[in-house]
């Protein structure tokens, strides 16, 4: 488990054999951990101890809609276009609907696993889980009158028939998304990733084997496909379950289901409504891009979903980073040590920053030819590349934006984001990459400016919302959640002496006092 304290020797005095600043200077890397203090180099171990399987864990989840894509496309255009147009309907409907409800336990059970309160946990896990199943009933609607939905837009007949289908298909397949995105947060809270890479590992192979069969084999085409979908979203689901109930993951958390999850619906849907919101938003915009795109032609459309395949690779592993810090910021949080959230928001920036420089330069190396990947067309190649050049500065803006959301997120500041994603999306970015896009004649690269301008003013507003902000008050709110009655206060290692590479590039923050209990413990008295 994940550790918000950092238990090391008390009171400035080592023990033999007992690692201190004086000791660690001597190494190898001495001159490293001269200009980056404990405190930090350990915030930064925890960060990308998170990181690494949360990356992978991505790259297995991205796999299975790719094979679907291949197999639809050997199936054939109409059929291909019926699941890209299913894919959008459920992604911007039933996934982020489920998605962004979700991110209230990533509040919920962070602090409160921070805390030490660990039945609690368990009472938000069966809170969360009732809230979630009845929500399936509003996404059911959407996906059983798709067809309709899609006529009455104008969409081909064959076209939107395909995408009934697919919706259809998906029905069962709407709650185990729901309760494996809840069991991702439940694990993922408590620092525990790597049952989730496993069971990804696990339900991409067998999704092979189900489209090979049902395709293949049982000559089922489309439904064959539509079927392999469904049965992989259940299947990945009941694999989590079972690892969790094999490996004992959930005793020090599952007290049995409580007469308490019927409580307090109203404090969870106050975290839950503004995060489907602030996730809906961010969704929403894109998909809005392709509209656009299509409408303007079939180039800037093909360049646009380039484009749009190439971000979500990059995303990969910034939303690693970003899922870790949130989970240290609400851990740190609910155990009262706001001198560690701070450390962790200090930790994070910079990481990404430099993550924004890396991925900033293989962009710029790579955007005159990485487009062939997807076609050989020299106009969407041309295209690609000139929105690319973009993105090079954009990509920066954008690794901050996420950092920013995730660190809020942790907080327990959801509203604040989803108020922002709100203006800057729709009040600033939409209206001005319409004019560029359409009146300017810039096409998808007139899209992409506009959208720069929106991230340039979200960088600002986030980062001044989180250099502004309260601590010991987020501090106090988390115990709050967590159902502490009293402030709990987590008492931290003094930082060593010496100026810090992170305190050049971001305020200082208060000194912590010099011990610090393992996560859950709690210190009756506060510090002066």
């Amino acid at each position: 488990m994940a550790k918000v304290g950092v238990p090391e020797a008390a009171g400035g005095q080592a023990g033999a054999g007992q690692l201190t600043e004086e000791t660690a200077a001597s190494g190898k890397f001495g001159w490293l951990r001269r200009l980056l203090p404990l405190a930090y180099r350990e915030e930064l171990y925890h960060v990308l101890r998170l990181t690494g399987p949360l990356v992978i864990s991505r790259v297995l989840n991205f796999l299975q809609p790719l094979v679907i894509t291949i197999v639809c496309g050997r199936l054939g255009n109409t059929e291909l276009a019926g699941y890209a147009l299913a894919s959008a309907l459920i992604s911007c409907t039933t996934t982020a609907t489920g998605f962004g409800l979700t991110l209230a336990c990533d509040t919920l059970i962070s602090q409160t696993f921070g805390s030490g309160n660990l039945k609690r946990v368990g009472e938000i896990l069966q809170r969360s889980t009732l809230i979630l199943l009845l929500f399936c009933l509003p996404c059911w609607a959407i996906l059983i009158n798709a067809e309709s939905l899609l006529l009455a837009m104008g969409q081909e007949p064959a076209v939107a028939r395909i995408t009934q289908l697919y919706a259809l298909a998906f029905l069962p397949a709407v709650p185990a998304m729901f309760l494996h995105q809840l069991q991702l947060s439940y694990l993922q809270n408590q620092g525990i990733i790597l049952p989730q890479m496993y069971t990804a590992a696990v339900a991409n192979v067998i999704n092979i084997g189900l489209n090979y069969m049902l395709i293949s084999k049982m000559e089922l085409g489309v439904n064959g496909s539509a079927i392999a979908n469904s049965l992989y979203q259940i299947i990945l689901c009941l694999l989590l379950f079972g690892y969790i109930h094999w490996k004992q993951l959930h005793v020090n958390t599952w007290g049995g289901w409580s007469s308490a999850c019927l409580q307090e619906w109203g404090s969870f849907m106050k975290l839950a409504v503004p995060s489907a919101l602030l996730l809906c938003f961010d969704w929403w915009i894109y998909e809005i891009g392709s509209f656009f795109a299509g409408i303007f032609s079939e180039e800037e459309l093909s360049a646009q979903h380039i484009k749009m395949d190439l971000c979500t690779v990059f995303y990969m592993i910034q939303g690693g980073i970003h899922a870790a810090v949130s989970v240290r910021v609400g851990n740190a949080l609910g155990a009262g040590d706001e001198a560690r959230a701070q450390i962790t928001c200090k930790v994070g920036l910079v990481l990404c920053s430099a993550l924004a420089v890396c991925q900033g330069a293989v962009m710029a190396s790579t955007k005159s030819f990485i487009a062939y990947i997807f076609t050989d067309d020299s106009t969407i190649v041309g295209t690609v590349s000139k929105v690319l050049t973009v993105s090079i500065f954009g990509q920066f803006f954008d690794v901050l934006v996420c950092l920013s959301i995730a660190i809020l997120v942790g907080a327990g500041k959801q509203r604040i984001v989803a108020v922002a994603n709100l203006i800057c999306y729709y009040c600033i970015g939409l209206p001005v990459a319409y004019a560029l896009m359409f009146t300017a004649c810039l096409g998808i690269l007139g899209w992409w400016l506009g959208l720069f301008v929106c991230l340039m003013v979200q960088t600002c507003s986030f980062v001044t919302v989180i250099f502004r902000l309260d601590w010991s008050k987020a501090a106090e709110e988390a115990q709050k959640r967590a159902g502490k009655t009293s402030k709990v206060t987590c008492v931290g290692q003094k930082p060593p002496a010496g100026p810090s590479v992170v305190d050049s590039l971001v305020p200082e923050i208060p000194e912590s006092p010099e011990k610090s209990p393992d996560v859950g413990a709690t210190v009756s008295t506060t510090t002066p």
